[in-house]
This record gives structure tokens, C-alpha cells and sequence, in this order.
């Protein structure tokens, strides 16, 4: 399996545009410490790979992989879908950077489709241009057979799609088979395997029922479906990645995940909990914004130097001293074995 680290910054990037901290004031001084949104590109399989979260810096990010270019035909992309962890803007504003598609396959869970097709309309916003082919991602889900048919709300749709009872559909979401009402059936591939005839493997494990902002008022449980790690699985070596570029808390099938996992890639937004009230930038601590620190009795660095896997942080916050390659906080993850993702880098497993 082969994994591209396309970004590594939280929301906003590094620089953001309209702050002046240090790390971003660092990071126009010095371009090598310029991180884009958090992303990763998979390989499904020869040729055809995957976006797990669709960035506002997506263009960039296609641009600087060679393996997600266009060609040899003039619109033949090896793009085939994107996977999201979450709703929030950051992982998700990049699909409609993809509207040229005839088709854009996205993964998602439940609440998450609920938010983008009713928070965002996403559907009524999108579907002029192209096709969204929703494909359900969810916590144990059942292998469904490429025959097998769902519709929205239907007993099928909800076991593939988690505990989420979905509405009628919205104006604009739309099925494999383009109906533009959402009630057509459609064939729905098997969550488990990310393309066919794909030895990967994509699984959810839920984190928590972080919401974003726009979607605070929607009619819809407050489920951990709201938050996922995934699981990326080789059935061919059986070797697996584990990706939470955001984690509110680690619960316990999370911990499960992690001690299975050859390489853990987890949230790094905030080194310490106080770190948005010193910073300036906040009112609120990094756990009260839904992100655990680095540091700390309750931070992340010693349970990633507990696993017998590779580990690594993503998702770093403008304000995280970890932006800066000087910084001491480095030499302190490197005793405890635990590394900071960069942009560019390949992980081969």
C-alpha cells in the first residue's frame, strides 16, 4: 500500500492568510516550513487513487503528485474518489474543486452526507456540474454486493451508512445512477474495499460527535459517526494505516485501532492544551476545541509512544511550535519515537 501526505496544516494552512503569528510570519520568511490543509492520496490500485479529505488547497496538492496527474488521454484522471473523515470545511471544500468530473465518488458517513447535502447543499450547489456518486462508510459495516441495492432511508442504506436514519433526500443529492431526486436505486460498491478489484481495504472507527460550526443547528444525532478515524487495510499483506487528523478524545475501539496499526497518523492541531489561550488567538483550550494536545498528562505523545507502530502527527495549528524545525518540541518526540508528518512524504507498507 502506498499513502502520499498531501498537507499537514489545520484549518487555514501555514501561512494563514490573514495571521501574523510566528509560525506563519516563520513560514513566509522560510518557505520550506509551508504547510498545506491535511490531506493524504492512497493507491487503490494501479493508476487509480484515492483523496482522504478534499482540501481548499486540492489543486496544489494534485499538482505536486506526479502519481495524480492527468492523461495519457486529454481528461482521463487517475483521481477515482474521496474519503472524508469528517464535515468540516477544511477536509471538504476541495470537492468542489472537482466539479469538472462527469462523476465524483465520495465516501462518507451518514451524519456527514446529512451535513454537506443539507447544511452545505452540496447536492443542489454541485449536481448541475457533476455527478455525486455516495458511496456509505461506517463502523463493522457488512459487505454489500455490487448487485445489492439501497435507497435513502432504507434498511440496506442505513446498515452501510451507521446509525444515522436519513431523511427524505434533499433537493440536488444525487445516486450512482445520476437521478437527480436521490430516489432511484442505485448499486452500491462494498464499504469495506475501496475500489474493485482493489486489494485496499477502508474501514471507520468513530471518534466523536464533533459537529462543525454549520451544521450546529441541523436535525441529526450527536453520534461518533460525526468524527472517524480510517482504517486502510492491504488484504494482499495485511498491513494497515490508521489516519485522526482530528481527535476529541480516544476512546477505546480507537486504542484498539492504534495497537493493530503499522502506522498511526494522528491529530496534532495544538502541542499544548493551553496552547489557543497563550497564543492569543482563542478563548477556549485545545481539548475544549475538540482537539486533544500533543502534551501533557492527557495528551497524545505518550500513547503513540506506547504502540508498536510508526507513528506521526498531522494537522498542525498555525500557533503549534512544531511548525518551526528548530524548535526544541522536536528533539522531545524524537526520544519517544513519534514523528511530524510532512508534506510530500510517502509511506509505503
Amino acid at each position: 500500500m502506498r499513502v502520499r501526505v498531501l498537507g499537514t496544516a489545520a484549518g487555514g494552512g501555514v501561512p494563514q492568510w490573514n495571521c501574523a503569528c510566528p509560525g506563519c510570519s516563520g513560514a513566509r520568511a522560510h518557505p520550506g516550513w509551508r504547510r498545506r490543509h491535511a490531506s493524504l492520496a492512497v493507491q487503490a490500485d494501479e493508476g487509480r487513487w484515492y483523496l482522504v479529505n478534499a482540501t481548499p488547497d486540492l489543486g496544489d496538492q494534485v499538482e505536486d503528485c506526479p502519481e495524480l496527474h492527468p492523461g495519457p488521454e486529454p481528461r482521463r484522471t487517475p483521481l477515482a474518489g474521496v474519503i472524508l473523515t469528517d464535515a468540516e470545511l477544511d477536509h471538504t471544500l476541495g470537492i468542489a474543486r472537482l466539479r469538472e468530473a462527469d462523476g465524483i465518488e465520495i465516501l462518507a458517513t451518514a451524519p456527514v452526507r446529512h451535513a454537506l447535502l443539507t447544511g452545505l447543499h452540496l447536492g443542489e450547489v454541485l449536481t448541475p456540474y457533476a455527478r455525486l456518486d455516495w458511496r456509505p462508510l461506517g463502523p463493522g459495516d457488512r459487505p454489500l454486493s455490487r448487485s445489492e441495492e439501497v435507497r435513502y432511508g432504507s434498511a440496506a442504506s442505513r446498515r452501510g451508512a451507521g446509525p444515522y436514519r436519513y431523511p427524505a433526500p434533499p433537493r440536488g443529492a444525487t445516486s450512482h445512477d445520476g437521478a437527480a431526486d436521490g430516489q432511484r436505486r442505485i448499486a452500491a460498491l462494498p464499504a469495506e474495499r475501496l475500489a474493485e478489484g482493489s486489494p485496499i481495504a477502508v474501514g471507520a472507527v468513530p471518534v466523536s460527535a464533533k459537529r462543525p460550526r454549520y451544521a450546529a443547528g441541523l436535525d441529526a444525532p450527536d453520534d461518533d459517526a460525526w468524527v472517524v478515524a480510517l482504517r486502510l487495510t492491504d488484504r494482499a499483506t495485511g498491513r494497515s494505516l490508521l489516519y485522526a487528523p482530528a481527535l476529541a478524545a480516544w476512546p477505546d475501539a480507537f486504542q484498539l485501532a492504534a495497537e493493530e496499526a503499522d502506522c498511526v497518523i494522528v491529530d496534532g492541531t495544538f502541542w499544548s492544551d493551553d496552547e489557543p489561550l497563550t497564543s492569543g488567538f482563542g478563548s477556549r483550550t485545545a481539548t475544549a476545541m475538540g482537539h486533544l494536545p500533543i502534551d501533557g498528562p492527557d495528551g497524545t505523545a505518550h500513547r503513540l509512544a506506547a504502540l508498536g507502530a510508526r507513528t506521526l502527527y498531522t494537522h498542525l495549528n498555525n500557533t503549534n511550535p512544531l511548525n518551526d524545525p528548530a524548535a526544541p518540541q522536536h528533539s522531545g518526540l524524537a526520544r519517544l519515537g513519534v514523528e511530524v508528518a510532512a508534506d510530500g512524504m510517502v509511506i509505503d507498507l
